[in-house]
C-alpha cells in the first residue's frame, strides 16, 4: 500500500481529484470523508427533481459510495464530518456521526473540496420548519417530502440569483404562487442592470412576483416580513440566497485563504500549507480576462480543478489555467447567460470599455420559430479586447455563450469574433450571428 490520500467532501471536486488520483496511481491508499449521506450528485439538477421531472433523489446521483469501493478502491465514508486538521502531525480530528465517535485519521496528502454553503439571513424564524435550503440531496429531500404532504399555494424565494429564480419557476410549474425577495436592486446580480432587468421583465410575464431592493426581517409561520413594512403570505420559503466558500476549517489549520475567504492554490491547486490541496467552491481561481484572483462557485469549475490535483496527485503533471465565469441557466421560457466581465467587474478590475448592444433573433427572422435574443458585448477601449457578454433570449440563446467564452479564453478582440467563421443556416441562427452583430457594435465603438 502507498501512501494515504485523505479526501474532505464527497461531491463533484472531491470525488473527481479522488479518481483521478486512482487512475494514474493503484498504490494510494485513497480515504473520501463526507459529513453528509450521499457523494457524486448533481446539485444543479435539484429544481428538476422537485417540480416532478425526475421521480427519485437517486437519479441525480452519479456513482454510489459502494460504486467507488468497487470500481476505484475509495474508501468512502458517509457521515464522516472533518473537524480539525493538525498540519504538524499529519491528521485529520473526524467526527463519526454514524457511531458517535471521534478519531483521529493520518494523512500523507490531503485534498480539501468542502465545497460552500448557502448564505442564511441572520433574522428570526429563519430555522422555522417552512423555511428550507436547497443545496444538498437532503434539503432536496425535504423539499420533495414537503410538496408530498400537499403542494404549497404561496411560496416566497428569498434570493434572486441563479438557484433562487430556477426554483421560482419550479414552484409557479407546480401551481403555486411565487415571489422573488431580493435586498439587491435588481435580480441576477451577475448581469448588468440593465440586462437582469430583462429577466425580471421575463419573470414578472411568467406570473412570478418580484420584490427588489428590500430584505427579510422576519420569518414565521404561513408569513414573510419585510423590511418596508409588507408581509408575504408563505406557505413555503425557499432560501436561495447565494453561497460563501466552506473555508473555515483550513483557515484554522493556518493554509491561507483570500478573496471572499476561499482558500488560496496555485495553478496545480496546492496551497502554501505542505500537502494539502484544494479544489471547487472552497478554492479561488485565476480570472483570465480580470487577471484577479476571483471565487466562481461552478460545477464545471470545481470538476476541472479538482482533475488537475488528481493528476498531480496522481503522479503526473497539471495545471488550471483559470476560469472566465460562463453560466446558463433557463428560466421558463427565457435563456440566461453570461461570461467574462460584467461592467460592474471591468471597473474592478480598471479597465475601460466600450459596449456593443443588440437586438435580434435566434433564427432568420422570416421563420416563424425564431425568438427574440438581446446580446450585450463588452471590448477593451484600445485594444478591443472582449471582456465579457451577457445574453437574454428564448429557445436557442443561450448555448451561443459557449462561442464567446471560447473567444475569451483564446484573448479574442472583437474584430477576431467578427471574422470568425461560424456556421450559418436560417434554422439556427441570422446570416450574423447575433454575437457577431454584438462584437461588431462594440468594434464600431472603439
Amino acid at each position: 500500500m502507498g501512501e494515504r490520500l485523505v479526501v474532505i467532501g464527497g461531491d463533484a471536486g472531491g470525488m473527481t481529484a479522488a479518481t483521478q488520483a486512482r487512475r494514474l496511481d493503484g498504490d494510494l491508499d485513497i480515504v473520501a470523508l463526507e459529513k453528509g449521506s450521499w457523494v457524486s450528485y448533481s446539485a444543479c439538477g435539484i429544481p428538476y427533481l422537485v417540480a416532478g421531472d425526475l421521480e427519485r433523489v437517486e437519479e441525480l446521483v452519479a456513482r454510489t459510495p459502494q460504486e467507488f469501493r468497487d470500481n476505484h478502491r475509495i474508501d468512502v465514508r458517509l457521515r464522516h464530518e472533518a473537524m480539525a486538521i493538525d498540519t504538524d502531525a499529519g491528521q485529520i480530528e473526524v467526527r463519526d456521526h454514524e457511531h458517535g465517535r471521534t478519531v483521529r485519521l493520518p494523512y500523507d496528502q490531503l485534498v480539501i473540496a468542502t465545497g460552500a454553503s448557502p448564505y442564511r439571513p441572520d433574522v428570526p424564524g429563519i430555522n422555522g420548519e417552512t423555511v428550507l435550503g436547497v443545496q444538498t440531496l437532503t434539503d432536496a429531500q425535504r423539499l420533495l417530502d414537503r410538496n408530498r404532504r400537499g403542494l404549497p399555494r404561496d411560496v416566497v424565494v428569498v434570493g434572486g440569483g441563479y438557484i433562487g429564480l430556477e426554483m421560482a419557476e419550479t414552484y409557479v410549474r407546480l401551481g403555486a404562487t411565487v415571489t422573488i425577495v431580493d435586498q439587491a436592486p435588481e435580480i441576477m446580480g451577475t448581469l448588468d442592470p440593465d440586462m437582469a432587468a430583462l429577466v425580471r421583465t421575463a419573470m414578472v410575464r411568467h406570473g412570478i412576483e418580484v420584490r427588489c431592493g428590500t430584505a427579510v426581517t422576519a420569518f414565521e409561520p404561513g408569513a414573510v416580513h419585510l423590511a418596508n413594512g409588507d408581509t408575504l403570505t408563505a406557505d413555503l420559503v425557499v432560501l436561495g440566497t447565494g453561497v460563501a466558500p466552506n473555508s473555515q476549517l483550513a483557515a484554522d489549520a493556518g493554509v491561507e485563504t483570500g478573496v471572499k475567504g476561499a482558500i488560496r492554490v496555485n495553478p496545480r491547486q496546492q496551497t502554501g500549507s505542505d500537502g494539502i490541496w484544494a479544489a471547487g467552491d472552497c478554492a479561488e481561481s485565476h480570472h483570465l480576462v480580470s487577471r484577479l484572483p476571483v471565487h466562481i462557485p461552478l460545477g464545471t469549475v470545481a470538476n476541472r480543478q479538482a482533475r488537475v490535483a488528481g493528476i498531480n496527485l496522481g503522479g503526473g503533471y497539471a495545471t488550471f489555467p483559470g476560469v472566465v465565469g460562463t453560466a446558463v441557466t433557463k428560466l421558463c421560457a427565457t435563456e440566461v447567460a453570461r461570461t467574462g466581465l460584467s461592467e460592474r467587474e471591468a471597473v474592478a478590475a480598471g479597465l475601460e470599455y466600450v459596449v456593443g448592444k443588440i437586438k435580434a433573433t435566434t433564427r432568420a427572422g422570416y421563420l416563424p420559430e425564431a425568438r427574440p435574443i438581446v446580446v450585450k458585448m463588452l471590448a477593451e477601449r484600445g485594444s478591443g479586447r472582449i471582456l465579457g457578454a451577457q445574453l437574454v433570449g428564448e429557445e436557442g440563446a443561450g448555448k451561443r455563450i459557449d462561442a464567446v467564452a471560447v473567444a475569451l479564453t483564446a484573448g479574442f478582440s472583437v474584430e477576431d469574433l467578427l471574422n470568425t467563421d461560424l456556421a450559418y443556416a436560417p434554422p439556427f441562427s441570422p446570416l450574423w450571428d447575433p454575437v457577431q452583430v454584438a462584437a461588431r457594435k462594440a468594434l464600431a465603438g472603439l
